[in-house]
């Protein structure tokens, strides 16, 4: 994932946070419009709704980081799994704020701030603890919408990784250092 060796926790973070949010992008910009807003069974989210909790959750946890508790009074979470915005552009305008967000939050840390303390749903954590949980809530929610996109697209899907059958031809390019993982 990371594309240079660096031993900031912070820098690889907001690293792997960007690579989360293009892995959901150039997923969902694959799908129709109708395939953005599909589900698979009663039980199941459209990526429209999976994107709209994310960005909820973005919000919520992100805004006011250092001073106030990641779930805000305000947010209705069961909400985010309702009803997602009636269009691509009205849900990528959502989805672009909960990331606006995020690197707002996050660009002015630095490695000194790791050990500072902020709360989620009461329950105190390190600023280090905070970003892991979030990470790994992304990237769950980022396969799901991969996940979905591959299936309504099944046999139109462009890879977005090294494509089935071609990772001995990635390897030699690598040993060769002419290609890059992204």
């Amino acid at each position: 994932m990371a594309l240079r060796f660096t031993t900031s926790y912070l820098e690889d973070s907001l690293s792997l946070f960007r690579y989360y949010r293009t892995l959901s992008e150039r997923a969902m910009e694959q799908v129709s419009d109708e395939q953005l807003f599909a589900v698979l069974d009663p039980e199941m989210n459209s990526i429209a709704v999976i994107a709209k909790h994310m960005a909820g959750n973005m919000l919520s946890r992100w805004s006011d980081f250092l001073t106030s508790d990641g779930e805000k009074p305000t947010r209705d979470r069961e909400s985010e799994f309702q009803n997602p915005p009636q269009t691509r552009e009205a849900l990528m305008s959502y989805w672009n704020r909960g990331w606006k967000c995020v690197f707002d939050a996050l660009d002015p840390l630095s490695d000194a701030d790791l050990n500072r303390t902020v709360t989620i749903r009461g329950e105190a954590h390190s600023v280090m603890q905070a970003i892991g949980r979030q990470l790994a809530h992304y990237a769950y929610h980022s396969g799901q919408i991969v996940f979905l996109a591959k299936h309504f697209r099944s046999a139109e899907w462009k890879s977005l990784s090294i494509p089935r059958g071609q990772s001995q031809s990635f390897n030699a390019r690598v040993a060769k250092g002419e290609a890059s993982q992204r």
